[in-house]
Parts: structure tokens; sequence; C-alpha cells
């Protein structure tokens, strides 16, 4: 048995990367045919990658032409914030009831942070969650996070912070969990989300994290802390306006278009 990633998990990959380092842009349609002779691989592949990166929201298919990259606007970055809110303060509160080792995973962050290594930090920091959900017990909510901060992670880190101030986001949830206090850790985990999330909506609406626009966008999808019943029930009654599965899949023989890059 094999963990290599298929050819289509390869192109999915091949294309989050090039959206991050922006050698794919929104204003540009590409068309199948192209990218499979830059990747060098079939067209089957790239089809069903779109299929994937489309039911993601990362393209936008465009018939009889090729794909559009889409980037998240401020709504789906709140969306995904309120669906890992849901899911991460829970595990965190799990894992200081289950003694979970935070400290291990945090020392990697704490060492990125103070030789200010940005790439080190990021996986660092991607690796520390991790090991919060899945010794929460539920490695299924590992993926999913893992899977939206792939799409945050096409728009960069948010600004505004250095890394040993991200850093110290975390500590209150290590210390917690080392002091057995599944409250704290769940509060901690719970600011510290809030505060990625908030900053990340007023750096992709280009606007200061005090304005009213983050305010609004936050509140309409995620709710307040006092009303943490709200995500859901506000994701399911406004969905965001993807294409559907079904409608891509209709499309999908036609994206080798001329019109395509």
């Amino acid at each position: 048995m094999t963990d290599s990633p298929s050819l289509t998990d390869r192109v999915v990959i091949a294309v989050r990367e090039g959206i991050r380092d922006k050698r794919f842009v929104p204003e540009e349609t590409y068309s199948v045919y192209r990218l499979a002779e830059l990747l060098g691989v079939s067209r089957s592949p790239v089809r069903e990658a779109m299929l994937k990166l489309a039911e993601a929201g990362l393209v936008e298919i465009a018939r009889n032409r090729g794909f559009r990259v889409v980037l998240p606007a401020p709504r789906d970055v709140a969306e995904i914030f309120a669906v890992r809110l849901a899911l991460e303060p829970t595990a965190a509160r799990r894992a200081a009831e289950r003694a979970v080792d935070l400290a291990t995973p945090f020392a990697a962050l704490d060492r990125a942070a103070e030789a200010d290594d940005h790439e080190a930090f990021w996986v660092a920091d991607r690796a520390w969650h991790d090991v919060v959900l899945r010794g929460s017990g539920n490695g299924r909510a590992a993926d999913i996070v893992a899977s939206l901060r792939a799409t945050t992670a096409l728009l960069g880190p948010p600004t505004r912070r250095s890394l040993t101030d991200v850093r110290d986001e975390h500590r209150p949830v290590v210390a917690a969990t080392l002091a057995g206090d599944p409250d704290a850790a769940e509060t901690a985990m719970r600011d510290h989300l809030i505060r990625t999330g908030r900053l990340l909506v007023a750096q992709v609406a280009g606007v200061p994290p005090a304005d009213p626009v983050v305010a609004r966008v936050w509140e309409e999808v995620v709710g307040s802390p006092a009303d943490p019943g709200r995500t859901f029930q506000t994701l399911i009654a406004c969905p965001t306006a993807h294409p559907t599965l079904t409608e891509n899949a209709r499309h999908i023989e036609e994206l080798d278009g001329p019109g395509g890059r």
C-alpha cells in the first residue's frame, strides 16, 4: 500500500500552490489542455482536479472556455472560521481532559517564532492544531480543518501580527492543558480563532480590523460568542452561492475551449 498522491491529487496540489504563488490569478482563464501540458499529465486527472477545486470554491468553470481562479471572499473566510470554531474549541477541551501533550509540538512553534522562520512556523502551527484535533479523538475533524486551512493559506498569513504574537495566542491553550483545565483550554482556543478569523476577514476585505464591514460579516456568519448556536444556522440559511457539483460536472467536458490560457 502506498500513501503517494494520485495524479488528480497532484494536480490539485499544483494548482493550489500556483494560486498561492500567484502563478494562477483570478483575471485569467486557463484551459485544461494547456494545464495538462504544463503539468505533464493527461486531461482526465486535470478535469477531475477541477471538479474538486470547484467544489472547494477555489475555481469557477467557464463554460466552453476553461476555468478561472476564485479567491475566498470575506464571507468565505468567515464561513471557514465558523466551522473551525464549531470544532476546535471543543477539541481543545477534550485534549485538556485527556491530558494530550501539546507542549512538544508547541516547542517547535516557539523555536520557529524566535528564529523568525515563517515557513517553519506555519508548518509547526498546522501540526500543533492537528495534534489538538487528533488528540481529542476526532481524526475526521482534523481532516476537515486541514482542508479549510489549505484554502485560507492561499491568502497568506494574517497581517498585523508577528510570529511571536501568534505563538503567544497558543500558549494559554498549552498551559490550560497542562493544568488540566478544560474550560480555560476551550476559551483560549476560541479567542485565538476569533482573533485570527477577524484579521483575515479584514485582510481579504482590504479594510482595518476595526472597520464596521468586518463586524457585520462576522456577526452575519459566525454570530457572537454569547450565541454560538448561530454558527451553523446561519451557514445553512444563507449558503454561499458557489456553483453546485452537478452544474460543474455538466460543464466538465467543455473545459478545453479555445479561450483558455
